[in-house]
């Protein structure tokens, strides 16, 4: 009876999700492994002190979105039990949910449905060269590759301080997981500013947090070039990857010119190198003090978090797809030119559509959110644009106001944490679109390939 009545319950529930749009189940799915989180989270047992239900909330939709902002210190607040659930947390939240369960899938009866072929494709954008049986298998192989490494430098380097293995263990796992889902949690109280003389564990950060912001579609793209399963790079990748390094380039010489430590050049160097690319890849560590930086380099660390990095990878934001997708319509119109290109390649318009869409309704809600929290939050205006545009793009900086926020005012950052998890486009789909019967499945990624 009771096998029955559990299967009846799976019925009904795969009927509910086949009868929903693919954008609805992608939010569904988040918000259960939140809710999942949460209740975890608010168990005593797994508490050093008292954690409050909100602040429960907030961590767990922090680490599902792979944010990083904390209301409460992870260290201080949960044990060893408790941090774990938050590295599983963000660990699905960096991989995606759904990139799991088909995975298992195919571990375990070598096919996937066609149904969830559209859920993957709701929540990663494909060029028609890489099959999405090889993309699984490569995003899971990719990950475990990189977080193993990453585990192995960080255990190195943290036993250089003098920490005991056991510690050094824990810690070298935790945050490579962190810095390749550019999760931004940290077990260390003030994030990575005890070592901001530390090139080694800076360069480790920085390799996973920008393999893993890259995105799982360019990884795989450079490994068919490699091996040669591909005679060329797609113009996606390749917008990305020079995208990426501009942005990256322009940070560091702003941060270096206008944010001086008063350190020698290399170190000064290696400080507005690192903050620039905690911005831009969205992995939310820092090595000094954001509240304390001059006002312009506040302002374009604001816009690296507000465009993100790759589509299809672990970094939030807008995209530098979506990016390049506005600047290629903006060329087009002052030329007078009455087709939409971007170094010579030609952009489909319903890419354009999507691109701009999600232009809109992310510029949107940074307004809306902003203006909110004005009105229930007394900081700054600059400390408050900031810290929206830090939990839309799912980054985790902060100028040091996330642990007094208000209420309110931690409610409003939850939500807008979670809407950046899941996509703007999608989370609207997801609201508003009705359940779509075909295989077209609109991606607010604004992929580039054509």
């Amino acid at each position: 009876m009771k096998r029955s009545a559990i299967s009846k319950l799976r019925i009904l529930y795969r009927r509910f999700q086949r009868s929903n749009s693919p954008q609805f189940n992608l939010v569904w799915g988040f918000f259960l492994y939140t809710v999942a989180g949460f209740v975890l989270l608010a168990l005593p047992f797994f508490h050093k002190t008292d954690v409050s239900f909100i602040d429960s909330l907030f961590i767990s939709t922090s680490a599902v979105s792979t944010t990083g902002l904390v209301t409460i210190g992870v260290e201080s607040s949960f044990n060893l039990g408790g941090q774990l659930v938050i590295l599983l947390l963000f660990q699905v939240g960096g991989i995606g949910y759904m990139t799991l369960t088909t995975y298992y899938l195919l571990f375990t009866t070598n096919r996937i449905s066609s149904w969830h072929q559209r859920l993957i494709g709701t929540e990663f954008t494909m060029p028609e060269t890489i099959q999405i049986k090889d993309f699984i298998r490569s995003v899971i192989l990719y990950t475990i590759v990189m977080e193993v490494l990453g585990t192995i430098a960080f255990y190195v380097a943290f036993s250089d301080t003098g920490m005991d293995g056991g510690q050094a263990f824990w810690y070298a796992v935790f945050h490579s997981v962190s810095a390749f889902c550019t999760a931004g949690f940290a077990l260390f109280g003030d994030s990575f500013e005890s070592f901001t003389d530390a090139p080694v564990v800076n360069a480790i950060i920085a390799v996973l947090a920008i393999a893993g912001s890259l995105g799982f579609i360019v990884a795989t793209d450079i490994w068919y070039r490699i091996s040669g399963r591909s005679s060329r790079l797609s113009f996606t990748t390749k917008i990305v990857v020079w995208g990426s390094f501009l942005l990256l380039l322009m940070g560091t010489l702003l941060f270096y010119f206008s944010d001086p430590d008063g350190g020698d050049g290399m170190d000064t160097l290696l400080s507005a190198f690192f903050q620039s690319m905690t911005a831009m890849t969205t992995v939310g560590f820092n090595t000094v003090p954001i509240g304390d930086l001059a006002l312009p380099t506040l302002l374009f660390m604001t816009f690296l978090m507000y465009v993100g990095a790759s589509p299809s990878g672990t970094a939030g934001g807008l995209k530098i797809t979506t990016l390049t997708a506005m600047v290629a319509v903006l060329k087009s119109r002052l030329f007078g030119q009455k087709r939409v290109s971007f170094f010579n390649h030609l952009i489909p318009f319903e890419r354009l559509y999507v691109a701009t869409s999600t232009f809109m309704l992310y510029t949107s809600l940074i307004f809306l959110f902003t203006f909110l929290m004005s009105y229930s939050e007394p900081f700054r205006f600059e400390q408050i644009l900031f810290e929206v545009a830090s939990a839309l793009g799912t980054v985790g900086l902060s100028t040091g106001i996330t642990g007094d926020l208000s209420t309110t005012g931690k409610w409003l950052i939850i939500v807008i944490m979670f809407v950046g998890r899941v996509g703007v486009l999608t989370f609207g789909f997801a609201l508003l679109a009705r359940a779509k019967k075909d295989d077209e499945v609109l991606s607010e990624e604004g992929d580039l390939a054509v």
